[in-house]
């Protein structure tokens, strides 16, 4: 039998209970509040990373920039990719004009530009010269006679970016020429237009020539006497 002792006592029990219930769900509540800070802190970190990686993205997508062929050319190529060449239904003169600090050919026929090309010009201490010039030379399957390769007579690279200006070749040895398809000569000098790697576009890598995507410079190859205009400014 319950007497009024004993109903204090459960009374006081029921309590504590009550109590320790509440204690329990505050502490996992607090859990709960310290779990979702956690995540919102990492939510945050990962959006401060994000633009970092865009671009990071962008550089490559412009390093894997190619140009556009003729047999692929359509209506709105020209607003996907950095090189092209369009000069359907337009017959006047052509003319080329480089601009070294944007690494850039553009082509015009008359007042009209048909295209333009990445270039990768003279980088220091090979500095492409600026000025008016015309194409004086071309030829399909050039070789550098200037830059290439040094082997002794064992087949063996002696020299790897050799300049015949300054490295002899040794005995039983020769020197390989760096090609240069389809080479415009510019000057006497040795400056032209050519096939050539673009590692970096948008910065300077060559000897002094104007190196182009394969396809661009075959491209202006077929399309540009000897005698076209071709002004270098910066």
């Amino acid at each position: 039998m319950w007497t009024g002792e004993n109903l204090k006592t459960a009374g006081q029990v029921f309590r504590w209970r009550q109590q320790g219930a509440r204690s329990v769900t505050s502490s996992r509540t607090n859990q709960n509040h310290t779990m979702k800070l956690s995540h919102l802190l990492a939510a945050a970190a990962l959006l401060v990373l994000l633009p970092s990686c865009t671009t990071s993205t962008h550089r490559t997508s412009l390093r894997q920039a190619s140009p556009v062929r003729i047999d692929q050319l359509r209506e709105g190529a020209t607003q996907t990719q950095y090189s092209y060449w369009s000069d359907h239904g337009v017959s006047a003169p052509l003319r080329v004009r480089i601009d070294l600090s944007e690494q850039t050919a553009y082509f015009f026929r008359g007042a009209v530009k048909v295209g333009q090309s990445r270039v990768a010009t003279g980088r220091a201490g090979h500095a492409t010269p600026l000025g008016s010039f015309t194409i004086l030379e071309k030829v399909a399957a050039k070789r550098s006679t200037l830059y290439g390769r040094i082997y002794d007579a064992n087949g063996n690279v002696k020299v790897g970016d050799a300049d015949t200006r300054c490295h002899s070749i040794p005995k039983g040895g020769k020197f390989v020429g760096c090609p240069m398809p389809y080479w415009m000569r510019l000057t006497g000098s040795g400056i032209g237009m050519h096939v050539g790697p673009i590692p970096n576009p948008g910065s300077p890598a060559s000897h002094g020539c104007v190196r182009m995507p394969r396809e661009m410079a075959r491209t202006l190859f077929a399309k540009a006497p000897a005698g076209t205009r071709v002004t270098i400014v910066r």
